[in-house]
């Protein structure tokens, strides 16, 4: 498929010209892994989120926020997901939403680059790195503009205030301190 009219060339890449694009949560997924009895790997995602990508006339000011509710946590276990949206971890009741907003974009290599942000969990804003790789931009049968990226980090849970765990009788605990988070992300443009 070839490249929409309102694309330009940067850095070797194709990328959109300057304008807002709206995550699509259709075809959007925040996903997370978390170690599980010291031995396997629990992964689940957000059902929801929402957020817009600003691409800036100079590329590496472009922004990105995003909002998911701490409610749509999904991991395929009711039980599980429920103690997840407890005090002991989300604490959804008090703090109903996640938050990310980028502060700069960094390390350009290809289509590759770090996208540095703030991001808020119950309430406590710690500074991340996602690593960013631009999927690039296509033209969709209905005639929008999208973009694609896959992200991810690393954080650990306990710093967002999340330091419920379990003592396990040979050692070691129920839950992992580290969680990695993995985005695929498409969006629309908007304007």
């Amino acid at each position: 498929m070839s490249a929409p009219a309102t694309s330009r060339t940067f850095a070797g890449l194709t990328i959109p010209t300057a304008g807002t694009f709206a995550l699509d949560p259709t075809h959007t997924r925040v996903g997370f892994v978390a170690r599980h009895l010291m031995v396997s790997k629990v992964r689940g995602n957000f059902t929801e989120v929402s957020g817009e990508i600003t691409v800036a006339e100079d590329p590496l000011a472009s922004t990105v926020t995003v909002r998911i509710p701490a409610a749509s946590i999904e991991t395929r276990v009711g039980d599980r997901d429920n103690h997840l949206r407890s005090p002991d971890f989300l604490d959804v009741e008090t703090y109903p939403e996640l938050t990310f907003r980028s502060t700069r974009l960094v390390d350009l290599d290809g289509s590759e680059f770090k996208l540095v942000g703030d991001l808020t969990i119950r309430g406590v804003t710690r500074e991340v790195t996602l690593d960013v790789e631009f999927e690039g931009l296509a033209t969709s049968p209905w005639g929008q503009e999208v973009i694609g990226f896959n992200a991810s980090t690393e954080i650990d849970r306990e710093e967002f205030g999340m330091t419920w765990n379990q003592a396990l009788e040979a050692g070691g605990v129920l839950v992992g301190k580290k969680i990695k988070i993995e985005i695929e992300a498409e969006a629309i443009r908007q304007a």
